[in-house]
Formats: C-alpha cells, sequence, structure tokens
C-alpha cells in the first residue's frame, strides 16, 4: 500500500461520516452542491442508473488514463484491488453500521459506499502516475460528514447531490 493511501485510510477512518447528511454544516460553499433533506432522497439518487453510470464511466476514465501513461503499472490493478479489499470492506461496514440500522438502509447504500471508498483508495494508489480526481472529491464529502450520491446537470457541467 502506498504511504498516501495508507494517510487516505486513517483520514477517512477518523472522519464521522454521515455526522452532517441533510445539513449544510461543514460545508464552505453551498451554492456548488445540491442538498437532499432525507435518506429516502439519497439512497434513490445513489441507485439511480444515472448516479451509477456516472461513477462507473470515472471509474473507466480513470483507468484509462492509467493506461495511457503506463501499461506496466496498471497491469497492476486487480492485485492491488485484491490487497485493498480486506482493508476498505470492515471500514466501510465499520462506518455505516450505525445508520443501515436506524434508517434501515437498502444494500445499495452499502454497496454504492464500498464502490466509492475502494475507487479513492485505487486513485491514491496510483497518483503518482495519474492524479486522483472524482473519487477523492468523494472521499472529501465523507470526510465532512456528507454522503455524495448524484449529479444534476451534465457531467462534468452541473452539480454534486449530496445528502
Amino acid at each position: 500500500m502506498q504511504p498516501q493511501t495508507a494517510a487516505t485510510l486513517e483520514q477517512l477512518e477518523k472522519a464521522d461520516w454521515f455526522a452532517n447528511v441533510g445539513t449544510f454544516n461543514g460545508i464552505q460553499n453551498p451554492s456548488k452542491v445540491m442538498l437532499l433533506p432525507t435518506w429516502e432522497e439519497a439512497v434513490n439518487q445513489c441507485s439511480s442508473i444515472a448516479w451509477e453510470n456516472l461513477c462507473l464511466e470515472a471509474a473507466n476514465q480513470y483507468r484509462q488514463r492509467l493506461t495511457e501513461r503506463s501499461r506496466e503499472q496498471f497491469s497492476q490493478w486487480n492485485e492491488i484491488v485484491a490487497s485493498l479489499k480486506p482493508i476498505t470492506e470492515p471500514l466501510v461496514r465499520q462506518k455505516i453500521e450505525a445508520v443501515v440500522r436506524e434508517h434501515d438502509l437498502p444494500k445499495v447504500f452499502e454497496d454504492t459506499v464500498q464502490w466509492d471508498i475502494l475507487h479513492v483508495c485505487m486513485e491514491s494508489e496510483y497518483a503518482d502516475v495519474f492524479q486522483p480526481g472524482f473519487y477523492a472529491s468523494q472521499a472529501y464529502w465523507y470526510a465532512k460528514g456528507h454522503f455524495p450520491c448524484g449529479w444534476e446537470g451534465e457531467f462534468p457541467n452541473g452539480t454534486l447531490i449530496i445528502f
């Protein structure tokens, strides 16, 4: 694991995920995001085909940039994923446990958070090949106590939807 990935995981571990959902707490520029008021709306957003496609496209574009810059390093992608999952999966389960129980959140919520955090780490692992972007910005919102869960408009123009 790269040192920057360990530092990212440490920062995420210390953060109080979801502490500010539904509020403008921790948001420096409220006009730059769309804030949802309920878990129900957040889950609807994160499970939408549009958000799933955007997240998948962000991961695909990142992998494409990696292959353009270093096929050799990119060839280790699956091994790195396999080495990170035993770290990221328990972290995510620990961080979401209380809100899942309290709000009876569906499996798609956990799947979304698992995907986000794994890809935050993958961007970090390859930061020396291509700069982190989409998923690093997702980590920012988790660390601020929010849940990034959608996009309004045509990416990259438009507005991030958070809870």
